[in-house]
């Protein structure tokens, strides 16, 4: 029997205990690598349950322009793939929840698969998510990432044929990665209605877990991903921009961090 992931655990412990997985994006050395360190540690303290954990890269197709200011930030002062599982190794013992490393194909085949892949779980992440991989190449990385013990998760959009659909929840580790708006990443007021008909359609193509990210902006939209029957919520350009704002003021960002993550928490408890 296949010993299950650390994702995959937490998803079932959260599963029993009737609850939707918190997770929290935030890039790597946005401002710095040790503004990174402190969040990450002032997030699972807040009640995440995992992390998605973004590499800074130059060209990101996925993203808005929340998360791009941030990864500009971070590459402006100076951080690099290597730098960022550095850090991330420097938190093992420290850091208890599972860590997706979020990054883009090209520095992943640049480095080379397999390298990565072993770098990644040497540093301690658990997972990856690719966005811009086609499904064909993910198929691929997913098996060189299991024999790590990574999950390759894959994204599935509101406008991804259904016959697809079905091959990307096959293929996806750890949990199914459903993108809420057809578009980039970014803080929206509202999102689209079709998505609680996405959630149970993919809950129905497996027992693979899905979790909804790319829009949702505060606890209310938080609660509405539940209520779909989502098995996690992915927040990211909201803290991004939490952590922006505090950076600006002169704030403790991981304390702003910290309590941003903690009204999302309560938003998915109540």
């Amino acid at each position: 029997m296949t010993t299950a992931t650390s994702i995959q655990q937490r998803f079932s412990q959260l599963q029993q205990q009737g609850r939707c997985a918190l997770m929290p994006f935030l890039m790597a050395g946005d401002a710095d690598l040790a503004t990174t360190r402190a969040t990450l540690l002032a997030l699972e303290a807040a009640g995440a349950d995992m992390i998605e954990l973004g590499i800074p890269y130059s060209d990101p197709l996925a993203d808005g322009p929340v998360i791009q200011a941030a990864a500009s930030r971070a590459l402006g002062s100076g951080t690099t793939p290597g730098s960022v599982l550095a850090m991330l190794t420097s938190l093992r013992g420290e850091l208890t929840i599972p860590v997706i490393l979020f990054t883009y194909s090209n520095p992943l085949l640049n480095r080379g698969m397999e390298d990565f892949c072993r770098e990644a779980a040497a540093a301690g992440a658990a997972g990856l998510v690719v966005p811009d991989l086609p499904l064909e190449e993910a198929e691929k990385l997913t098996g060189i990432a299991a024999s790590h013990g990574l999950d390759l998760v894959l994204l599935v959009a509101p406008t991804t044929p259904s016959n697809r659909m079905e091959r990307i929840a096959a293929a996806s580790r750890g949990f199914t990665y459903l993108v809420s708006v057809t578009g980039v990443t970014g803080v929206r007021t509202s999102l689209e209605g079709r998505v609680a008909v996405l959630v149970q359609q993919l809950k129905g193509m497996g027992s693979t877990p899905v979790a909804v990210g790319f829009g949702i902006s505060g606890p209310e939209q938080a609660r509405q991903v539940r209520d779909w029957g989502a098995d996690g919520a992915i927040v990211g350009s909201a803290l991004v921009k939490v952590m922006a704002e505090a950076h600006a003021q002169q704030a403790d960002v991981a304390a702003a961090a910290g309590a941003f993550c903690r009204q999302l928490r309560s938003a998915l408890d109540d």
